[in-house]
């Protein structure tokens, strides 16, 4: 009995291993592009969500997202946006009832901070 335990624990870990890692390696290409956001970026305004905690702020955050992208800056970042394309699915929230998102227009470098949050919420909640 304890074998047959051991073997799904084992597999357990090795099936979130892949979350957890994707998750550190988006943050980790994600600070490099916290890093390189210039003054001309600065300019640009952001509609970042106050909190994540419902479909419509997931969405905002997924729009700021490819705005970032769309950037001339953001071209040599290519890598992280398709991670992060590829680990949406699993971030994106349950579809609930529709619920208003307090939003306000922040710089680039606010929203990524807010992305990383989002990023390892959401890593925490695919782990537990």
């Amino acid at each position: 009995m304890k074998t047959h335990l051991c073997f799904i624990l084992l597999a357990a870990g090795v099936w979130a291993a892949p979350h957890t890692s994707s998750a550190a390696e988006l943050l980790t290409l994600l600070e490099r592009i916290y890093d390189s956001v210039t003054a001309d970026m600065q300019n640009l305004r952001i509609e970042t969500p106050l909190h994540t905690d419902n479909a419509n702020c997931v969405n905002k955050i997924f729009e700021g997202t490819e705005l970032l992208k769309n950037q001339l800056d953001m071209k040599k970042f290519g890598a992280f946006f398709q991670k992060f394309e590829r680990l949406k699915q699993s971030l994106t929230l349950r579809p609930g009832k529709e619920e208003e998102c307090d939003t306000e227009r922040k710089t680039p470098k606010n929203f990524i901070e807010k992305l990383k949050t989002f990023i390892r919420k959401s890593s925490k909640n695919r782990r537990a």
